[in-house]
């Protein structure tokens, strides 16, 4: 038990002293979440391949309660982005992320899903998929190590540690917004960025129409 349960600065009867615990309601309710974190399983390119070794019997992902790896977005607590994001995905990853409930993390395993890695140039990649959804922890590499992407979570559940159910996003009023699913046409859309496409479309008309005048 850790000295700060055994003296909180809470007056505890001598009697009771080694017997009883106070804590907080946060500390309580993060160390059971971070304690049984379930991954979606799903994967996207070479980094998978590690991901799938980091629950195997070597690595043992079990070992800080996240073996579960659930094939449903809404029975997963964490979505682990690992490997090549393509314009063509991006638009059903987004779809995942809005199915999975509160409260739900993203993980971005390897060089691809952080910032597009050595195919960022290419036509079809994405440069991030930070770009589209919120991501709580970056894991670096080209491919990442099992050991890699264990501190990567262990690093998500010292953020667990630090939430509280007063600032939390799942626990405030009012209802949260979805992600808007981008669009996929001859180039990849945000819808966010509608409203500045409109604006520059109107602007080069305007040009136009001027030029059209001065001739």
């Amino acid at each position: 038990m850790s000295q700060e349960s055994n003296d909180p600065g809470i007056p505890v009867p001598e009697e009771l002293q080694g017997q009883l615990a106070i804590t907080t309601l946060d500390k309580l309710y993060n160390w059971g979440r971070r304690s049984s974190v379930w991954p979606m399983m799903f994967g996207l390119a070479c980094c998978a391949i590690e991901m799938i070794a980091t629950a195997a019997s070597r690595f043992d992902l079990s070992r800080f309660g996240m073996e579960v790896m659930r094939p449903s977005p809404r029975q997963s607590d964490v979505m682990i982005v690992s490997g090549t994001v393509t314009k063509k995905m991006i638009p059903i990853i987004v779809r995942l992320y809005n199915q999975m409930p509160e409260p739900k993390y993203v993980l971005a395993m390897g060089a691809c899903a952080s910032g597009g890695g050595p195919f960022k140039e290419g036509y079809n990649v994405v440069d991030g998929v930070d770009k589209f959804i919120p991501v709580d922890v970056y894991v670096p590499g080209c491919p990442p190590t099992p050991q890699a992407l264990l501190h990567g979570l262990i690093t998500l559940q010292k953020k667990m540690d630090k939430e509280s159910v007063l600032t939390a996003r799942w626990y405030q009023k009012g209802v949260t917004e979805e992600v808007p699913i981008p669009l996929l046409g001859p180039d990849l859309i945000d819808p966010r960025d509608l409203p500045d496409f409109n604006a520059k479309l109107t602007q080069q008309a305007e040009l136009q129409s001027q030029g059209e005048q001065e001739r």
